[in-house]
């Protein structure tokens, strides 16, 4: 079962990396929410914390709390978990969120959970260099569409999504997915843009530092 826990009470949910995002949102209760969008992307949730997540205006390595992983050297590795307490010795939880699979391969994770009492997607022609700065939890860009998605208050979620003139709520599941046949990759000129990096159809990924392959070897 690709759910393996569901806490709403502790507002935590554990997965196996191969769920789909989808998926996910189909299994949470209303009023929690994952740390992404409802939107349809390339790979699992392995694939997605491998990235670093996508379209957030937050650190998306603090919404991961846990994870289970296969090293390069075949070890498997636990790191983090349910609760910060849970954590001992070195903190391979949040080099791992973002590493591009250069640390190995994701088992199972653990999300943070957020409540929201309201939740709204609008989109309308622009561009996200053009953008007023948001509050919007997630911000992309499609083809020349802008996207703005946040949940929370009602009144913080109109505020943020004020800066958008001319927009038009989008209530269909964007299947961001077809944009990348090739896999999802970072480079110049894709097709869809986040806040950090462009994303193109390909498995690049940025440079890896020294100190970092030398703490995949480590492992």
């Amino acid at each position: 079962m690709p759910i393996l826990d569901l806490s709403p009470h502790d507002q935590t949910l554990t997965a196996c990396a191969d769920t789909s995002l989808l998926e996910i949102y189909g299994a949470l209760p209303p009023g929690l929410f994952p740390p992404f969008p409802p939107v349809a992307l390339p790979g699992d949730l392995g694939a997605l914390i491998a990235r670093g997540g996508f379209g957030q205006n937050f650190f998306f390595g603090a919404e991961v709390l846990g994870v289970t992983f296969r090293a390069p050297s075949g070890r498997t590795v636990r790191a983090g978990g349910r609760t910060v307490k849970n954590v001992q010795g070195y903190d391979l939880t949040r080099p791992f969120v973002g590493s591009f699979g250069v640390l190995g391969e994701a088992l199972e994770v653990t999300l943070r959970l957020r409540p929201g009492l309201s939740v709204r997607h609008v989109a309308a022609p622009g561009r996200l260099e053009d953008l007023p700065p948001t509050s919007a939890r997630f911000v992309w860009e499609v083809g020349g569409v802008v996207n703005l998605l946040h949940f929370g208050h009602a009144a913080e979620v109109e505020r943020a999504l004020s800066v958008l003139p001319g927009a038009q709520d989008v209530t269909d599941i964007q299947n961001l997915a077809l944009h990348f046949p090739d896999g999802m990759g970072v480079g110049e000129g894709g097709p869809v843009r986040d806040l950090r990096f462009g994303w193109v159809s390909g498995a690049a990924r940025p440079a890896v530092p020294a100190l970092f392959s030398k703490l995949a070897a480590s492992l």
